[in-house]
């Protein structure tokens, strides 16, 4: 008797044959990748070429259409691979902070130098919890009324904060009045078209003297949803003031504010410096699921600082030394940064 063939296939073969299926897949998923990005650099080429412009716009819709269309493909295949547990290779992308042009001010951690620095200048006493803070804010001497909503609410943000009308003095008999009140720094605000333009912050009795030009103000009572300040001494957070310029004028900055945040009012406020601008926030914080996550409420006031000097002394502009002198021509390079 003959014998009767089996009708199920061999494993072998089948393995096979869902590896050269799949393989396939994988190679005509290629092939359609390559030929829509083919397709989009004929049509880049032919755009220079229609005459017609309502043509050529929407011809160039269609080509932003495409790109879009491959790009968020690309990123789903990437996710799905991840999913699966495949290993997937990110590029690391091409910003302007990691092309900076590095420089030998940039502080490097442990510096012993820096350390041996920080015990002996200005505002050691008011990290060591020596000294408390104690600030003057004041105007220029013809202030709007748009000013004083500002530091209505930069009184409660900063402790120990009080506002003095300026009047005709001269900065010069305010720092001297300032010095015998007992006051350890002097923060005044000038206007420019009825708008805050400037602030100077100078540390007492003896410097440094900085000034920064103000952008972007947004106060707390113009944003939604916005949270009440309460009295708690806030957290500090003081980001990426990497050279020595930019040590000294978070030190300076830091001061400011008392040293021993109280906890309990779960209540920070942030210095993030980017490219030398420094943005200033103000938040309340929540712990959710655990710890695992923190929720954001801002409270306002927010606003962007431009460092533009860093002067020896108080309010000496005849003889007061420069650390920092902001220029147009120091900045040719977008790459280049001083803080």
């Amino acid at each position: 008797m003959s014998e009767k063939r089996s009708s199920s296939k061999s494993p072998s073969k089948t393995s096979s044959k869902r590896d050269s299926e799949s393989a396939a897949a994988s190679s005509s998923a290629g092939d359609g990748a390559s030929s829509a990005a083919e397709k989009v650099v004929r049509v880049q080429k032919k755009l220079p070429e229609i005459g017609n412009k309502i043509r050529r716009q929407k011809e160039a819709l269609k080509l932003l259409k495409e790109r879009k269309k491959e790009k968020s493909k690309i990123r789903r295949d990437r996710q799905k691979k991840e999913q699966r547990g495949e290993e997937v290779h990110r590029q690391t992308p091409n910003t302007i902070e990691l092309l900076r042009v590095r420089d030998d001010t940039i502080v490097q951690g442990g510096d012993v130098e820096v350390q041996g620095e920080d015990k002996a200048d200005e505002f050691a006493s008011y990290f060591d919890g020596s000294t408390k803070p104690k600030i003057m804010v004041t105007t220029n001497k013809r202030p709007s009324a748009k000013i004083f909503d500002l530091l209505k609410e930069l009184v409660v943000v900063i402790p120990n904060t009080f506002y003095y009308k300026r009047g005709d003095f001269e900065i010069k008999k305010i720092v001297k009045y300032a010095t015998n009140k007992g006051f350890t720094d002097l923060i005044v605000f000038n206007e420019k078209n009825k708008k805050p333009h400037g602030m100077w912050v100078t540390h007492l009795p003896e410097g440094p003297t900085s000034y920064y030009k103000i952008t972007n103000v947004k106060l707390g009572q113009q944003m939604k949803h916005s949270a009440t300040p309460s009295s708690h001494d806030p957290e500090l957070i003081l980001n990426n003031f990497d050279t020595r310029v930019g040590h000294r004028v978070a030190r300076q900055l830091a001061a400011l504010f008392p040293q021993k945040p109280e906890f309990r009012g779960r209540r920070v406020v942030a210095f993030h410096n980017q490219r030398d601008f420094i943005f200033f926030r103000h938040y309340r914080y929540v712990f959710a699921k655990e710890g695992e996550k923190c929720r954001l409420q801002e409270i306002g006031p927010r606003f962007t600082l431009k460092l533009k000097s860093l002067q020896q002394g108080t309010f000496d502009t005849s003889t007061g030394e420069y650390e920092y002198l902001w220029r147009p021509d120091l900045q040719v390079s977008r790459k280049t940064f001083f803080i």
